[in-house]
């Protein structure tokens, strides 16, 4: 890693490093063709589906195709990331993503894509992505001095949102101009711009020393955070969130749809909302993650998602729920950020990447099934009345952590 000479940090330090710079440029480039992939998969859903009823359950047939691998795959993951040299692994992980986006669009250019195909490359994808993403966050601390590691964290998430402004609407120009397949086709391509830029990156050799036992090792990471007298707290939180307050994102369908009765036009807006509201967490996360006493950060965007997702249970109308949904879109994101960069300080180079692995198995598997939990309160007693207890719930934990355990306001 090059040494940098002095200067003021700003939110774009972290793309002084060369490596992470082109790390990061082929991740915005890469990522702009999962977004109208994404896009793609649930346009070619809802149009293969008769009727709302089947179109929302081949939608969660899609969310348990993404959710089960990494749930699955994790503990695994996390040992690759660790035990292997992270540019062989990003490089197959991101050649199999390609290739699936491939069998997609030859599938679909020949009408012979069907649900069950579209949920069998969605999990390979997912499976993919499992072994990715700690590999991928694991590179980072090697990349970038450690006290810029907060800001080279959210410039990851800048990666991931700002494509999210221009995909989808690329995607829909596609669809009407070439069908689903032109999206998949462009995202095979895209992809392989991460494995251009760690071709040019320099190796890192493995983390870890010593060699466990398979099982031993894959256990290391959650081990480490439950016995951490600091990182367990963060993350239970960030557990009980993925739970409880996260999958508001998977009910605002029904709640703009049913409850505001706005329409898809009020859809659209409010899934927008939440998109600027996640990129302008990710901005914040980069300038404010780098600097002292980052539980500050992680406190704040917790209690901002909370209790933005509270406020839900009290919105009449789709024009006061889009400013909310901004809100906890920047709190969402900003959490997400605040954690990742305090589990990758706390965490030593030789178990980092299982560590991350749990992370990316919270983060990723677990909120589908807390859509499951959300959804079923919501069933019982309506969605103004779950969304005020899931964020209250989770208001409350974060402030009970802050107060009764003094020691994480030291991070």
């Amino acid at each position: 890693m090059e040494s940098l000479p002095k200067r003021n940090a700003s939110i774009f330090t972290a793309l002084r490093y060369r490596d992470f710079r082109l790390l990061w440029i082929g991740l915005m480039v890469s990522n702009l063709g999962t977004w109208m992939q994404f896009t793609a998969m649930g346009f070619f859903v809802a149009q293969v589906s008769r009727t709302p009823h089947a179109a929302a359950l081949n939608l969660g047939y899609l969310g348990a195709a993404r959710a089960i691998p990494v749930l699955l795959l994790s503990p695994l993951a996390g040992v690759v990331a660790d035990r292997f040299p992270r540019r062989r692994v990003l490089m197959i992980t991101n050649v199999t993503m390609a290739l699936v986006a491939l069998a997609l669009a030859l599938l679909a250019s020949g009408n012979r894509l069907e649900m069950i195909g579209l949920v069998a490359l969605s999990a390979v994808n997912s499976a993919a992505n499992a072994f990715d993403a700690p590999t991928r966050q694991s590179w980072v601390p090697m990349l970038v001095d450690r006290q810029f590691l907060g800001n080279a964290v959210g410039l990851n998430s800048v990666a991931f949102n700002a494509p999210a402004v221009a995909g989808p609407a690329l995607a829909g120009a596609l669809i009407v101009w070439v069908g689903v397949a032109g999206s998949f086709y462009i995202n095979a391509v895209l992809t392989l711009a991460v494995v251009v830029a760690v071709l040019m990156m320099r190796p890192s050799p493995p983390s870890a020393g010593a060699r466990e036992p398979l099982l031993q090792s894959m256990q290391q990471g959650i081990r480490f955070i439950a016995g951490h007298p600091i990182l367990k707290w963060f993350m239970l939180a960030f557990l009980v969130a993925a739970i409880f307050a996260r999958p508001y994102a998977q009910l605002v369908p029904a709640f703009v749809v049913n409850v505001l009765h706005a329409g898809p036009h009020g859809l659209g807006w409010a899934v927008s909302a939440i998109g600027v509201g996640g990129f302008a967490g990710a901005l914040i996360t980069a300038q404010f993650a780098q600097r002292e006493r980052r539980s500050r950060l992680w406190l704040q965007s917790g209690l901002a998602m909370s209790c933005g997702v509270a406020v839900l249970g009290f919105v009449p109308t789709i024009g006061i729920a889009l400013p909310v949904l901004a809100i906890v879109g920047l709190g969402t994101m900003a959490l997400l950020g605040a954690t990742n960069t305090i589990l990758q300080m706390l965490s030593p180079d030789d178990v980092r990447g299982r560590a991350l692995a749990v992370y990316t198995m919270i983060a990723i598997g677990v909120v589908p099934g807390g859509s499951l939990v959300d959804g079923a309160i919501a069933a019982a007693f309506g969605l103004h009345a779950m969304f005020v207890f899931a964020g209250t719930l989770c208001a409350a934990l974060f402030l009970a952590i802050w107060f009764f355990r003094p020691a994480v306001r030291s991070v």
